[in-house]
């Protein structure tokens, strides 16, 4: 069964897949081309919640378990609270708890019980997910857009 879809959503990246991100592959000026066309594309505002200030860069990864393929969707703008929900599990490590908590009940309008529930069901996946090994990881977004190819230990162009 799907997890129910929220606005703003817990992303959470099987282990096999932490360290294949962009930042880590490309060369600053291919990464600084991709982040600031997300940028230019939200028009200074948050992509979630339309917040305006600060952004981030946010990969957007799809998984397709029966295929073991991690693919980038896209590489969107993010303000900082949406993006410490994306990633949960590191921004409790850090300290930002009661951010995530807050800001995913505020864009979603949802309760504290319905926030835990969206939180342990996106773990259930996250588990699920980690029992998969051999992932593939499709990065050809990055052709797509930016006539980017990388091809680097593990991280294949499709």
């Amino acid at each position: 069964m799907a997890r129910k879809k929220y606005k703003l959503d817990f992303e959470l990246v099987p282990e096999e897949c932490w360290y294949a991100n962009l930042r880590s592959v490309l060369s600053q000026r291919d990464w600084d081309r991709v982040r600031r066309a997300a940028y230019a594309r939200a028009q200074g505002k948050c992509t979630v919640c339309g917040a305006r200030g600060r952004l981030e860069a946010h990969e957007q990864w799809s998984y397709d378990e029966k295929k073991k393929l991690q693919k980038l969707e896209d590489v969107v703008a993010l303000c900082g609270a949406c993006h410490a929900v994306k990633h949960v599990s590191r921004s409790y490590l850090v300290g930002k708890g009661e951010t995530v908590e807050a800001q995913f009940k505020k864009v979603n309008g949802v309760s504290q019980a319905e926030y835990h529930e969206a939180l342990s069901a996106a773990n259930d996946e996250y588990v699920k997910r980690n029992e998969i090994e051999g992932w593939t990881t499709d990065i050809s977004w990055l052709k797509e857009k930016f006539d980017i190819e990388i091809f680097y230990n593990g991280i294949n162009k499709k």
